[in-house]
């Protein structure tokens, strides 16, 4: 079963639900709306 957890952008405060893969590309590549890079204090449960 996927977690799943909010994902709330530092700079654009945009709040995503995510699961565990999209969570690890967040953290690779930055917020899907602005692109501002991700840090693990981004994610919250759900």
């Amino acid at each position: 079963m996927l977690t799943t957890v909010q994902f709330t952008c530092s700079d654009c405060a945009q709040t995503i639900e995510v699961n565990d893969e999209m969570r690890e590309t967040i953290l690779e590549t930055g917020c899907p709306v602005c692109t501002t890079a991700a840090a693990e204090d981004d994610f919250s449960t759900a």
